[in-house]
């Protein structure tokens, strides 16, 4: 019974898209933000190291 309700819906076909290739500036501004993210963890972790370990050692 489930099989013949099954086999009488048509099954859609899923629509293939193609994939758009980045393009430079696409490539460029995800590296910056990459990159600058980076620098901010860098500078962070040097606060960090700064504010709150430097004065243990003294």
């Amino acid at each position: 019974m489930k099989e013949s309700m099954f086999q009488d819906r048509e099954q859609p076909e899923a629509a293939r898209t193609e994939a758009k290739t980045p393009t430079e500036a696409s490539i460029a501004a995800s590296n910056a933000i990459k990159y600058t993210a980076y620098v901010m963890l860098l500078f962070g972790f040097l606060y960090f190291l700064v504010a709150y370990l430097a004065p243990m050692l003294e």
